[in-house]
């Protein structure tokens, strides 16, 4: 067969401000995410490598999600949000870490592995 047939992608989840409460705030597991806009031209290269983080880490306790800071505007004035992308973890539902611009995947990556719980044994 010529075409292979993609896999099916896990993506970052769509945070709003009607769903943030629930799945950041009152989240039980790390949270990472990333704040955008449709124009902006490093949103475009960030957003794939936040789609591959929800990838790799899939089986593991964090979620990684992405606010358009055009549709939330609340959302974003309230973490002051003001240059994007925007990079804020959440633990316990508290902001913890940010970042903002062009953010390798591995420093994503180290960030959210510095919140995962241990499960070693």
């Amino acid at each position: 067969m010529f075409f292979k047939k993609k896999k099916e992608r896990i993506n970052a989840i769509e945070i709003n401000e009607l769903n943030f409460e629930e799945l950041v705030i009152n989240s039980d597991i790390p949270v990472l995410l990333d704040f955008w806009a449709a124009w902006c031209g490093p949103c475009k290269i960030m957003g794939p490598i936040m789609d591959e983080l929800a990838e790799d880490y899939k089986d593991k306790p964090i979620r990684i999600g992405k606010v358009n800071v055009e549709a939330n505007r609340q959302l974003s004035a309230r973490f002051q949000v003001q240059s994007i992308p925007t990079f804020v973890f959440f633990n316990e539902g508290k902001p913890v870490s940010r970042g903002t611009g062009l953010v390798p995947k591995y420093d994503l990556a180290e960030v959210i592995e510095q919140y995962l719980p241990d499960t070693r044994a």
